[in-house]
C-alpha cells in the first residue's frame, strides 16, 4: 500500500489481536491486487447491551486507482456482530469481491450483456423450423425454432415485431439470433382515434 494501514477502534479498548487480524486481511486483499492506495479500517461498537451482549459495525475504506471501495456492516439485522472478529470477517469477505468485481473490469473480464435487437418476422419456413428477421438496417437474421422463447416459434407470424440477440458465430445461413422474443400487442402504443 502506498499509505501504511490505518485502524481505529471506537467506543470500545483497542484489541491488538482484532488488529493483527485486520492487518492480515488487509495483506490477503494487498497479495490479490498490489496496486490498492490505502485502507482504512474502523471498528465501532455500536450497542452497548449489558444482557445480550455488544453489536459492532466495521466499516473499510478501500482505495484503488480510480475507485473508493467502502463497505460499513450495520450490525442491527446482524446479531452474530456481537462477536468483532466475525464483523470483521464479514466485512472484509465484501470488499474481497468488490475488489475481485474491479480487478476484472480493469482486465476487461466483465462479460456486457447483449442488448437485444428489434426486427420483424420476414419468412416462416415452418416445416423446416427456422425463420429469418428483416432488422432495421435492411438485413435479414436467421434463427431456428430453438431461438424462439417460450416455445413460441408456433405463435409467430410474418409481420411479427420480435427482440433479438445475434450470437457471435454465423450460421450456415448467415447472422444467427441466439435468442427471439416476440414483442406483444401491449407493448404497442394505444390506436389513436382521429376526429375530423
Amino acid at each position: 500500500m502506498q499509505v501504511p494501514l490505518q485502524i481505529t477502534f471506537r467506543h470500545m479498548d483497542t484489541s491488538e489481536v482484532l488488529a493483527a487480524r485486520i492487518r492480515n486481511r488487509a495483506e490477503e486483499l494487498e497479495r490479490s491486487f498490489d496496486r490498492i492506495i490505502s485502507c482504512h479500517v474502523v471498528v465501532e461498537c455500536r450497542h452497548q447491551r449489558p444482557q445480550q451482549g455488544n453489536l459492532f459495525e466495521v466499516r473499510v475504506d478501500l482505495n484503488v486507482p480510480g475507485r473508493e471501495i467502502v463497505v460499513g456492516h450495520d450490525p442491527a439485522p446482524r446479531h452474530a456482530h456481537e462477536d468483532p472478529h466475525v464483523a470483521v470477517r464479514d466485512a472484509f469477505d465484501a470488499v474481497r469481491r468488490l475488489l475481485e468485481d474491479y480487478v476484472r473490469q480493469r482486465r476487461g473480464d466483465v462479460k456486457l450483456h447483449a442488448v437485444p435487437d428489434h426486427g420483424t418476422v420476414a419468412r416462416l419456413i415452418a416445416e423446416q423450423d427456422y425463420g429469418f428477421i428483416a432488422t432495421a438496417d435492411g438485413s435479414e437474421i436467421y434463427f431456428h425454432r430453438n431461438s424462439v422463447a417460450n416455445g413460441g416459434f408456433d405463435k409467430l407470424a410474418v409481420g411479427d415485431e420480435v427482440r433479438f440477440v445475434v450470437q457471435e458465430a454465423e450460421s450456415a445461413k448467415g447472422p444467427q439470433a441466439s435468442t427471439v422474443v416476440a414483442v406483444g400487442k401491449h407493448h404497442l402504443p394505444p390506436a389513436q382515434s382521429v376526429r375530423g
